[in-house]
């Protein structure tokens, strides 16, 4: 019988202490120790894959025009139309399904030739390995293009001085939402 104490007060210990050592410092002076063990670091791939849920009009709205040109009523594209938005991010592309974190940032119709958004994107982790880490995109996003491509280019938590590349597809669009596919490669420390 004391045995069996012995080893489930170790397995505490162990699944206490795990945590505690895989956890970021947070606040200067952790992010001063942190960049002083940087030389020592090894830098990691993480590959993420997740839904994003925009929806610009009715029940649910995620997204909100704030701001428009003078002129951007007058143009195909809608030249200067801006929307900010705080969007679900799932694991499937059911919005009922596992929220992981959410999109937040804005979109603006950056082109007078085609459809083509200025993007700053974070997406913030809410809950699994990632939980409290952010991702932040910055770039062009030409929206009718099957498959595009962005710059990840930083990054908080896990994703310290994280850089990569995000390739999105749309996986359904209507005149009110669209749900994107994203799929991430990130370097970090």
């Amino acid at each position: 019988m004391k045995k069996e104490n012995v080893i489930l007060m170790l397995c505490t210990l162990v699944a206490i202490t795990i945590p505690l050592v895989q956890s970021i410092s947070q606040g200067p002076k952790g992010v001063e120790k942190w960049f002083k063990e940087l030389p020592h670091k090894k830098q990691r791939v993480t590959k993420l894959h997740f839904y994003f849920h925009d929806t610009t009009t009715g029940p649910g709205q995620t997204a909100y025009q704030v701001f428009e040109s003078n002129i951007s009523s007058t143009t195909i594209t809608q030249f200067g139309r801006t929307f900010m938005f705080d969007n679900p991010l799932t694991v499937e592309p059911d919005a009922r399904s596992m929220r992981i974190g959410k999109g937040q940032g804005f979109f603006g119709a950056a082109s007078f030739e085609e459809p083509r958004f200025l993007m700053n994107l974070n997406f913030v982790f809410t809950q699994g390995k990632f939980n409290g880490s952010t991702l932040q995109f910055l770039g062009t996003n030409p929206i009718l293009n099957r498959v595009r491509e962005m710059s990840i280019v930083g990054g908080t938590g896990a994703f310290r001085l994280a850089r990569g590349i995000a390739t999105a597809q749309t996986y359904f669009l209507n005149d009110t939402s669209s749900i994107v596919e994203y799929n991430l490669v990130v370097l970090h420390y």
